[in-house]
């Protein structure tokens, strides 16, 4: 079987399936919900980084256009408003 990370030795890959494989479903989901927030923080990170100037509902907005996507984004939360 070819390991899903090339950077990461067979071996320890079958040894994080099995691990994943055998955790009960609320760890699971509560890893997953670790991630996504993390990814969020990230985002508004970069967000921030790149426009500084922005209001939090900006921000929250701009953000709304990465995880939705700009066309769903503004059907949902209208257009993004530039502030002056």
């Amino acid at each position: 079987m070819r390991t899903l990370s090339s950077d990461t030795h067979p071996e320890m890959e079958r040894l994080q399936i099995e691990r994943l494989r055998q955790m009960p479903s609320w760890r699971k989901m509560a890893l997953m919900a670790g991630m996504n927030q993390t990814v969020r923080t990230l985002a508004l990170a970069g967000l921030r980084q790149r426009h500084p100037d922005d209001s939090p509902a900006q921000r929250r907005r701009r953000l709304a256009d990465l995880l939705l996507g700009p066309d769903l984004a503004a059907t949902v939360y209208g257009p993004l408003l530039e502030e002056d």
